[in-house]
């Protein structure tokens, strides 16, 4: 299953007019976000000033236990995170909130994202003296606001200054000793919105989902560009940013990421995700018994393809919803049971029938080929596998792991020889003309789909690879 698109990261931060138990809700929050990383995560609390922290690889549930969370104790601001990491490996120090010490004070830091210039950045701060403790570009952020400001009048003006300085995608929650600072890069690439609660309090975070989880009332969508101030005096937005580039949301935002009851940039992801099945019907449809999706971000498709084309919908396949992504395989020759572990089809369903199986996008072929297996074991008589997606062609350089052509089935098979590699009778993608469709926005108009056509908003970065920084420390111990 880890052959599947990799989430992003989650990001969340309140600010409260007094004291309460921020940590709590802040864990909450990170609950709802769990579905966009589930390598690590980290709270930090601010109690007037003095801001203590807990991160760590593993689940929120098995990182922040109520012993843990007694002890970040209560405060009146806190920023969290869920990782999973897009730059750097898997360990603790690369976890988030980074959490910063300077002549000026302290900062805590998050961010969902990657930079295109995090290696350029990265070397001219080595150059002057600099000294990193993690292979992250998310260091290079706080390195960047924190040089910055050292000639700014204030935080929020540094992180202004920094944003002419780092390219690519970030959406941040930043935490001083008294502002909760919220930013999202010129292109607005990851989502971020805020909310609040019925005693005023404010709550940033990637998904509307996570303002739901805390009783937050949504506000509104954080601009492209923008970026918000949180005080005791209210909030202050800073545009200065904004328009400098045209809007290019990641549609696999849509697609993919998002949890279905979200809302992002003001469209229904569990719509959106409708409508790319109504969309796969009309342009693939096909003679079967019943149509199924695989969860979880799948079935919101299927249930758009049955509505489309009249074949009724079932639930075809049962998720295992208590492994995470640390679970361990006891040797090679388990890992063919690793499918069938978290994924299970109901043979009631299938047996005996002529099944479209919708899946969200099919990334090497590997676990499609293993679910189709599945299905035909459980007695399927023919297995036509749609993908709400177009066929991936490019790597992505702004936070979805998708980093080299080599690893891109469709890069070097046509659909045909690709539906036979995976054991489909046929196969079908969303067409790239039809991506706008989930939006409700004309072809290509303010989203992102490079990683369909090669049309990157950005330049290209000079080193692509994600372990980028890791390699570099490799090398050294070389020599």
């Amino acid at each position: 299953m880890n052959q599947h698109i990799h989430e992003e990261c989650g990001v969340f931060g309140i600010f409260a007019r007094e004291n309460t138990n921020v940590a709590a809700l802040t864990y909450y929050g990170l609950y709802a976000l769990q579905h966009r990383g589930q390598e690590g995560c980290g709270i930090a609390v601010n109690d007037d000033g003095v801001i203590t922290f807990h991160k760590d690889v593993g689940l929120v549930s098995e990182v922040f236990t109520p012993q843990v969370l007694e002890k970040l104790g209560q405060g009146s601001m806190a920023v969290g995170h869920t990782r999973y990491g897009t730059a750097g490996t898997k360990s603790r120090a690369n976890c988030q909130p980074m959490v910063v010490n300077h002549i000026k004070g302290r900062m805590a830091l998050a961010h969902n994202g990657n930079l295109i210039n995090a290696t350029e950045l990265r070397r001219s701060l080595e150059l002057q003296g600099s000294i990193f403790h993690t292979t992250t570009d998310t260091e290079v952020i706080s390195y960047v606001v924190t040089k910055e400001r050292l000639t700014t009048p204030s935080i929020e003006a540094a992180v202004s200054c920094a944003m002419y300085k780092i390219e690519g995608a970030y959406s941040l929650v930043l935490m001083s000793p008294t502002k909760l600072i919220a930013a999202r890069d010129p292109f607005g690439f990851h989502p971020l919105c805020y909310g609040q609660m019925d005693d005023g309090t404010y709550v940033v975070a990637s998904e509307t989902c996570a303002l739901d989880s805390v009783h937050a009332h949504f506000v509104r969508d954080i601009e492209p560009g923008e970026i918000l101030v949180f005080t005791k005096d209210g909030i202050r937005s800073m545009r200065e940013h904004c328009g400098r580039e045209e809007k290019r949301l990641c549609v696999f935002e849509h697609v993919y990421f998002a949890r279905p009851d979200s809302i992002v940039d003001g469209v229904s992801v569990h719509e959106a995700r409708i409508r790319a099945g109504r969309c796969l019907a009309r342009r693939h449809p096909v003679e079967a018994d019943v149509v199924i999706g695989v969860p979880d971000s799948g079935l919101d498709a299927a249930l758009g393809y049955a509505q489309e084309s009249g074949i009724p919908y079932e639930v075809g396949f049962i998720k295992n919803k208590y492994i995470g992504r640390t679970f361990i395989a006891p040797g090679q020759s388990a890992r063919e049971n690793l499918v069938r572990i978290k994924l299970n089809p109901v043979s009631a369903v299938v047996r005996g029938k002529r099944v479209v199986m919708i899946d969200d996008s099919i990334v090497r072929g590997t676990t499609s080929a293993r679910i189709v297996k599945l299905l035909r074991e459980a007695g399927a008589a023919e297995v036509h596998v749609r993908s709400s997606a177009p066929p991936f062609m490019n790597p992505c350089y702004y936070g979805v792991d998708i980093d080299s052509r080599d690893r891109l089935i469709a890069c070097h098979h046509s659909v045909e020889e690709i539906a036979k590699i995976i054991g489909a009778d046929t196969l079908g993608y969303l067409p790239v003309e039809d991506v706008g469709e989930l939006m409700q926005v004309k072809c290509g108009e303010g989203y992102c789909h490079a990683c369909f056509d090669g049309a990157y908003p950005t330049r290209e970065p000079e080193v692509a690879d994600k372990n980028r920084f890791d390699f570099k420390i490799s090398e050294g111990k070389k020599k």
